[in-house]
C-alpha cells in the first residue's frame, strides 16, 4: 500500500486505481509486454458519434509511453473501435516487432566511436591521417 503511493513510474498509483474503480473502468486487454489496457464503462468524451469511452494503459515496470506496441496505441487514441485483442492487426511481412525507446538506459544504441560505449570507445582512426599544410 506504502509503494503504491509514491512509486508512480513502476505500476499503478492510488489515485489511478481510485479513477479507474470510479470509472468503472474494464480490462479490455494485455499486451507482450505485461502493460493492462482498461475502458470506461460509460461513454464520457465528446465525440463525432456522440459520446466516447476514457481509456487508459496502467503500465507493467516503468512508465514510459513508446512501451505502448503501434496496435494499443492505435486503440487508445480511438483510431480503432475494437481492441487488438477482438481484432487484431494484420502484420506484413516487412514488418518488424516493436521495440521501446532504449534512450538513456543502459540498453541504448551507442555507435562504434561514443564515448558512452560499453567497455570505452573503440578505435575508429586507424585508417586515418592528419593533413598537413605544405610549407613555403
Amino acid at each position: 500500500m506504502f509503494s503504491q503511493l509514491f512509486t508512480w513510474w513502476n505500476s499503478t498509483t492510488f489515485g489511478t486505481s481510485f479513477t479507474l474503480w470510479s470509472k468503472g473502468a474494464r480490462l479490455v486487454g494485455t499486451d507482450e509486454q505485461g502493460n493492462r489496457y482498461f475502458e470506461e464503462k460509460e461513454p464520457s468524451l465528446p465525440g463525432s458519434d456522440g459520446k466516447r469511452r476514457r481509456r487508459w494503459v496502467v503500465y507493467h515496470g516503468v512508465a514510459e509511453a513508446s512501451r505502448v506496441p503501434p496496435d494499443w496505441h492505435g486503440w487508445l487514441h480511438h483510431t480503432f473501435e475494437e481492441a487488438p485483442t477482438v481484432a487484431p492487426l494484420t502484420r506484413r511481412a516487412f514488418e518488424k516487432d516493436h521495440l521501446p525507446n532504449m534512450t538513456g538506459t543502459p540498453l541504448a544504441y551507442h555507435p562504434k566511436g561514443s564515448l558512452s560505449r560499453p567497455g570505452g570507445p573503440a578505435d575508429v582512426n586507424d585508417d586515418y591521417e592528419a593533413w598537413t599544410p605544405e610549407s613555403a
